[in-house]
């Protein structure tokens, strides 16, 4: 999947000495993607906006 349009970043939490070990995002209005910052062009995982909501408050 290439999709150029996406704005990825890494949380603010990811630690800088280890800049591989994290996961990216990149949120559209109704779609939240989800990649291994180790394997950008690797598999993704997109789910709602919903779910992601749902997903970060169970996280928190």
């Amino acid at each position: 999947m290439n999709t150029p349009e996406l704005h990825w970043f890494k949380s603010s939490y990811s630690d800088s000495n280890e800049p591989g070990d994290c996961v990216e995002v990149a949120a559209t209005p109704a779609t939240v993607h989800v990649r291994d910052s180790k394997a950008p062009a690797g598999p993704r995982l997109a789910v709602s906006a919903d779910a992601w909501v749902e997903f970060l408050a169970g996280v928190r």
